[in-house]
């Protein structure tokens, strides 16, 4: 491992704050959640780009690679070396490929000074199992499920999408105890598998197509489960066990966007579930509970999930939508950064939709 030069080692401490409050250093920025990242916290009102790392891209314009930002910024990817930035940043978020945050930590924790805050988008870090690398210790980043923790913490682990989808179609139930074995259907769009080509992310395979995968196996299963036996302790913490969720994600032909249906017996009447589910998100902004039939577009380009509960005899069926990109992945990342630093949890995050 390399060690730390007398340069880096005397900027191992905290920076003054830029003139937006916070300084935002973003490790991976060429992908869809970093560009993401980029839109939002260009126009976040506390929030100062002082690095956008990406090794295929240094000393290019940020428009070269996310071309809708073209006009909107002059900001380059950096071309020093990372060790040279880190430093630099009270907020490095980790935008990197699964099992790659892990081991970016691993490399360079030294030159990350330590009242840095630290928001990973990968799965890394989200079991408890496996939530810590050197002294630094990982919180579950979902606000609706653990946000007086999220305003304490220094390092987050950000939810999964479908994870999130799930979840906040069935974290009232289990606080109220009221889950037993769920079957869930969920599908996604195109950008759910990044952006690196792959035989079914072309457009040619993609349009006018959709297709079950890791049927009974995704890998979001095990936070879920986490999540929900937090609430309801009698709820199986692990999959494949019985009473557990039974998921078949699905690919879809668009390109943003989740939608989930999750089925159980509930003898619970309808409308006590409404206000149950009301309750609950009352101090979440960006859960919503409707009464009418949900649609992808109400929520496509926004940090929203909306939910909406349907129910014939015994039988309850909860859907529940989000972006993947943003309530899934980067916009509820920010949202975690203003719950981390005190800052009202919606800034930066009333995005316009697109409902036509």
């Amino acid at each position: 491992m390399i060690e730390p030069d007398s340069k880096i080692q005397n900027q191992l401490i905290s920076p003054p704050l830029g003139a937006g409050g916070l300084n935002i250093g973003i490790v991976g920025g060429a992908g869809y959640t970093g560009g993401e990242l980029i839109r939002i916290l260009i126009n976040h009102p506390n929030a100062n780009l002082v690095f956008i790392d990406s090794k295929s891209n240094a000393g290019n314009y940020v428009y070269a690679v996310h071309q809708d930002l073209l006009g909107e910024t002059e900001l380059k990817f950096s071309d020093k070396p990372i060790i040279e930035n880190l430093p630099l940043a009270n907020v490095i978020f980790l935008c990197t490929g699964h099992g790659e945050a892990k081991k970016f930590l691993e490399a360079n924790l030294q030159y990350i000074k330590e009242d840095t805050r630290i928001i990973d988008l990968s799965n890394d870090f989200r079991l408890n199992t496996q939530s810590s690398t050197g002294n630094r210790q990982f919180v579950y980043g979902l606000p609706e499920l653990n946000k007086q923790k999220i305003k304490s913490a220094n390092n987050i682990a950000n939810p999964g999408c479908f994870a999130t989808a799930i979840q906040l179609g069935l974290l009232p139930l289990a606080k109220a105890g009221l889950l037993k074995e769920i079957y869930t259907t969920g599908i996604t769009g195109s950008t759910g598998a990044g952006q690196s080509l792959s035989a079914t992310s072309h457009f040619s395979w993609r349009a006018n197509n959709i297709q079950a995968y890791k049927t009974l196996t995704h890998q979001h299963l095990a936070e879920i489960h986490q999540s929900l036996h937090q609430l309801q302790n009698d709820f199986p913490n692990t999959p494949l066990t019985d009473g557990g969720v039974k998921f078949v994600p699905w690919r879809g032909d668009f390109t943003r966007g989740i939608f989930v249906s999750s089925t159980l017996h509930c003898e619970v009447p309808l409308e006590e579930l409404k206000e149950l589910f009301r309750a609950y998100y009352n101090e979440h902004p960006f859960t919503l509970v409707s009464d009418e039939a949900i649609f992808l577009k109400q929520v496509v380009n926004t940090n929203k999930c909306v939910i909406q509960l349907e129910k014939e005899g015994n039988t309850l069926v909860v859907h529940s939508a989000i972006d993947n990109l943003l309530k899934g992945a980067s916009g509820q990342a920010v949202q975690n950064m203003n719950l981390m630093f005190g800052i009202d949890e919606t800034v930066g995050l009333r995005l316009k939709g697109s409902v036509l």
